[in-house]
């Protein structure tokens, strides 16, 4: 027994031997205690310097400090620097837990530009963290505003990055960096590097370099640098100024579409299509507003439940308008287009006694949130590239209406030629109807659409009405195809003419360009075939 114990006690003196021995050879990496006591009690630009110390090191521990100061959670008692949370004390340089707890402690107080230095330190940090988006975002805000002391963290975190994406952040962070501390072959290699940026940010340290360096060949490669990122800057905006135009024609090609129908159906020109849309836009809000009262979990899908609501109640109301006064003045374009605009003022009037006459928010769902950063100076918003999908579905479904339903084949035949649709049976009463609310329907689904780009108010519709009736002329009374063209071709030139000469000049120009053109072309892009055309 005793022969075992003795055994026992050396191989316990071994493995401390061999502890000891392994910790001298290779000591454990520990946080820099001097740069945590200068943190905590150091003065004015010392506790700065620690703070870079400490993003250099790029210890883990170290943003768990920088944390708990921002936090208000550093303490000291007597030179010992301590994490308090709670009950819990650790030590801050060695994250051993203290029990008990020192009696006299003193709170580390951080004033606001030591607060800024730290969140910019945190963010920092975040380059190495494990979740994509935590360093995505970190990188987006440390190319805002870069701070030399994260250099060393950024290197670090380049050599590990996998994703192209926050890697080209990243490598444009350090050339940004390598420009104001490096020598002249890092400040080469780093307009290099700025040089294969598209951003704006990465124009403006060139066009810097390139007024204060000193070095000719460093100014030569930034002049070469400036003019491939004006490149790139240039094929952006016009990637933007392409789908500004694209997203301007879908929402005309909203509003205008239901007018089309109407007006080429009937002749009817209904100076209420705008407040059609208005309601559109206000039964969404209703909608979302019983989402959060009710469904508040599956708020995310109001906006499926709305757009049949919106269709439904803009068609209803359309019918009543069609069924109570619009039939009586067939054939009066003047009574007709008085009574709608008295219609409308009614609508307005109606919907400000509702709902107030102040503008009300309609929220976008999470999906139609953010964008899509395709360069970067161009991120398309999800909530225009929704409402162009949204556009084509609903061209889709009314072409498929107009011909592949028997509805459709008695709205073309009116639409052609009224008489003679009346003589073989088309109970043309009855067609109009319902082709007038379908046409209001769709200035529903426009409204709908609407409320998800601006506010909902009770002269929205008053903004889109001109447009309508300018969208359906130039394309041709009654054409689907010809209202389609001229909506994108106005959004086309509207938004390219913006660019050149303003919003002003742009819709003067827009409105000349179709006055003479529907002199010389009154039935506009496309004309009606049928006999009514002969008579």
């Amino acid at each position: 027994m005793r022969g075992k114990n003795s055994i026992r006690t050396k191989l316990v003196l071994v493995s401390a031997l061999l502890v000891c021995f392994v910790g001298f050879v290779f000591p454990v990496a520990a946080i820099d205690r001097s740069a945590v006591e200068k943190l905590a009690l150091g003065e004015g630009d010392e506790r700065l310097e620690a703070i870079n110390a400490l993003v250099t090191e790029g210890d883990p521990r170290a943003a768990e400090i920088l944390g708990a100061l921002g936090a208000g959670e550093l303490q000291v008692a007597g030179k010992r620097v301590l994490i308090v949370k709670g009950s819990d004390v650790v030590d801050a340089v060695t994250g051993e837990k203290i029990t008990p707890a020192p009696a006299e402690r003193e709170d580390v107080v951080a004033n606001n530009r030591l607060r800024g230095a730290v969140q910019s330190a945190l963010a920092s940090f975040k380059l190495v963290s494990a979740d994509r988006a935590a360093r995505f975002g970190a990188a987006k805000e440390l190319l805002a505003a870069p701070d030399a002391a994260a250099l060393p963290l950024v290197k670090k975190a380049l050599a590990k990055e996998s994703d192209a994406e926050i890697r080209a952040l990243l490598e444009s962070i350090a050339a940004t960096l390598e420009l104001k501390t490096g020598d002249v072959k890092t400040r080469l290699a780093a307009v290099r590097t700025l040089g294969l940026s598209g951003s704006g940010n990465a124009k403006s340290l060139l066009l810097s370099v390139i007024e204060s360096e000193t070095d000719a060949d460093v100014r030569d490669e930034a002049k070469s640098s400036l003019k491939r990122v004006d490149e790139r800057l240039v094929w952006g905006q016009r990637a933007g100024l392409l789908f500004a135009g694209v997203s301007l024609g879908s929402i005309l090609l909203l509003a205008a579409l239901g007018l089309a129908i109407t007006y080429g159906l009937m002749g009817v020109i209904n100076m209420a299509h705008g407040e059609l849309i208005m309601i559109g836009a206000y039964a969404t809000y209703v909608v979302q507003n019983l989402f959060k009262a009710h469904l508040p979990g599956a708020f995310d899908w109001y906006l499926l439940c709305a757009i049949p609501v919106a269709f439904a109640v803009s068609a209803l109301v359309g019918m009543a308008l069609e069924r109570s006064v619009i039939r009586w003045l067939y054939g009066r374009p003047l009574e007709t287009l008085l009574a709608t605009w008295g219609i409308s003022l009614v609508l307005i009037q109606a919907v400000r006694t509702i709902f107030g006459a102040q503008n009300v928010q309609v929220e976008n769902p999470a999906f139609m949130s953010g964008g899509i950063e395709l360069l970067a100076n161009v991120v398309l918003p999800w909530s225009r590239i929704v409402i162009v999908a949204f556009a084509g579905a609903v061209v889709a479904g009314v072409w498929l209406l107009l011909t592949r339903t028997r509805l459709g084949l008695f709205v073309r035949g009116v639409t052609q030629n009224r008489a003679m649709a009346s003589c073989v049976g088309v109970p043309t009463a009855r067609v109009d109807t319902l082709a007038f609310g379908l046409g209001s329907g769709i200035a529903g689904l426009a409204g709908c659409a609407l409320s998800q780009i601006g506010n909902v108010g009770p002269d929205l519709g008053q903004s889109y009405i001109v447009d309508s009736f300018m969208v359906v002329v130039l394309g041709g009374v009654g054409q689907l195809a010809g209202t389609i063209y001229a909506a994108l071709g106005l959004g086309f030139a509207n938004k390219l003419l913006e660019s050149w000469a303003g919003a002003v000049l742009a819709k003067i120009a827009v409105l000349v360009f179709i006055i003479v053109f529907i002199q010389k072309r009154p039935q506009g892009m496309f004309a009606l075939k049928g006999r009514s055309v002969e008579t």
